[in-house]
């Protein structure tokens, strides 16, 4: 099999419907560029051909940048699966410039990552202090799957607090994080949103997320309440 018969797996995988959905997560991505593969079956795919077709997957793995959304998710779950920290880091590195959207940066955790935390550390440090939206996101979509657990240090919240950012996507998951980061690491993280320490649009998602969330007690959710009838309105304010 070739990269050019993985195309072909993936346009038996079509889904018009699915396309057109995704279409309308997705701001910017053109229809011409989605097939409507859904997840699932682009995982059980990146599976069977790493165990397959290994040969294939790194031929498919070098033709940067793809012409598919779809050729896009399925590289994000193949790296996934690399479970050598060395590839896993070298191949990210090499893919992440080509990342176009939020779908495709939320796919991608390869495995591997969590045999080199200190790497990873290092790695994401870089990643956050990219001028590319989407690698920024990734960075913090990093410290929030490996670093809020038995690897968080408080500063690691200063870190992906103070990032200087205009952009609605990289907003997005500061505020994704501080959320997550409340449920996993309240004491440290609580005074973050209860404080004026982030932009507006970042602490007014964070709060929104974590009201949301089954994983925050109810009296937290009546402070971060409080807190939200105080932020300036939407379009007001940083």
């Amino acid at each position: 099999m070739t990269a050019e018969l993985i195309r072909r797996r993936l346009l038996a995988l079509a889904d018009e419907g699915n396309a057109r959905f995704a279409a309308s997560l997705i701001p910017g991505l053109e229809p011409t560029r989605i097939l409507g593969c859904r997840n699932p079956a682009l995982r059980a795919l990146a599976k069977e051909l790493r165990k397959t077709e290994p040969e294939a997957v790194e031929a498919f793995l070098a033709e940067l940048p793809h012409e598919l959304h779809d050729e896009d998710m399925l590289h994000a779950f193949l790296l996934g699966l690399e479970t050598k920290p060395d590839l896993a880091f070298a191949k990210t590195r090499r893919f992440l410039p080509h990342v176009k959207n939020w779908a495709v940066c939320d796919a991608l955790s390869p495995k591997g990552f969590t045999k080199d935390l200190g790497r990873l550390e290092a790695e994401a440090k870089r990643w956050l202090a990219s001028e590319h939206t989407y690698t920024r996101r990734f960075g913090i979509c990093m410290h929030m799957t490996h670093f809020l657990g038995e690897a968080f240090r408080p500063e690691f919240l200063a870190l992906i607090g103070s990032l200087d950012s205009e952009e609605y996507y990289v907003h997005m998951a500061q505020g994704w994080y501080f959320a997550t980061a409340l449920a996993k690491q309240p004491e440290a993280t609580l005074p973050w949103l209860v404080e004026d320490r982030l932009p507006t649009l970042v602490r007014r998602k964070a709060i929104q997320k974590s009201i949301e969330s089954f994983r925050v007690p109810d009296e937290t959710k009546t402070v971060l309440r409080r807190v939200r009838e105080s932020l300036p309105r939407r379009g007001a304010g940083s």
